[in-house]
């Protein structure tokens, strides 16, 4: 009964997990670019006692021995890179990615972190930047007289000046892809930063030879959270919390009869 008190324990413990991992997928359900992350358990270990294959004569084995589970505990909540549904704006800076890949951000420390997030704006200087004003990387700079701005599916970013009918290049928006992007580290504000479990970056032309998508204007990527899908997780794991109270109150009673003996 002490097993079975502790091993409840860590289902409720792991159900709490859950549900705060559910609840930050709803609370971004309306932000662009994010990417929901899936909470995966593993079973802890198990106490032996009858080994399965242990010797059960001279001829014979245990065939399936005798085991007893310690309970449960969160091992990863992986983030989930399906497509989210785009959504039609009017600004030029709105950008999607069709398929996979990631935009460049230089940071402020200097370091280069990685988005799905396509909401771009211009600093005072007419760079590219995120709502945070990291700068897009490469750098694109729109002068102020530009009265346009065209972004390419293959990245090239142009635009035309007042009395100009040729368009001039202000640069191409260069995606960067990972092997494993499940390995991502999310630090916030919509960016990722490589890990040794993602892999290097490879960099590449949208639409080009290393399987990046190709990009599109006056369009933002949503979030890929399925509110339907993660109220029905939440019930789901309310009632495996309840159901692991209820063995925590009748592994108590247990005890209670117990006590109640030697009176």
């Amino acid at each position: 009964m002490i097993r079975a008190l502790y091993s409840a324990a860590s289902g409720m413990t792991a159900q709490q997990m859950n549900v705060d991992n559910i609840a930050h997928n709803l609370a971004n359900a309306n932000t662009a670019g994010f990417k929901a992350r899936r909470t995966q358990f593993q079973d802890l270990l198990y106490q032996n006692f009858v080994q399965p294959g242990a010797s059960a004569g001279t001829q014979t084995v245990v065939p399936s021995g005798l085991q007893l589970g310690l309970g449960t505990r969160p091992a990863s909540n992986e983030i989930i890179f399906t497509q989210g549904n785009f959504e039609m704006t009017n600004n030029p800076l709105d950008i999607v990615i069709q398929g996979r890949g990631f935009f460049q951000v230089r940071r402020p420390s200097g370091e280069l972190a990685y988005t799905r997030a396509g909401t771009f704006h211009l600093d005072r200087d007419g760079n590219v930047v995120t709502a945070d004003g990291d700068p897009l990387e490469p750098q694109i700079t729109i002068p102020p007289e530009a009265q346009s701005i065209t972004i390419a599916p293959d990245g090239t970013v142009s635009y035309t000046r007042p009395g100009d009918t040729s368009a001039q290049i202000a640069g191409q928006i260069l995606l960067a892809n990972f092997a494993n992007p499940a390995g991502l580290n999310s630090i916030g504000h919509n960016l990722y930063l490589p890990t040794d479990a993602s892999g290097d970056p490879t960099i590449g032309e949208p639409g080009g030879q290393e399987g990046l998508g190709t990009l599109q204007q006056y369009f933002i990527e949503q979030s890929n959270v399925s509110v339907v899908e993660e109220f029905i997780n939440l019930i789901v794991s309310q009632r495996a919390y309840e159901a692991n109270s209820k063995v925590v109150k009748a592994a108590d009673d247990m005890y209670q009869q117990v006590n109640q003996l030697a009176r």
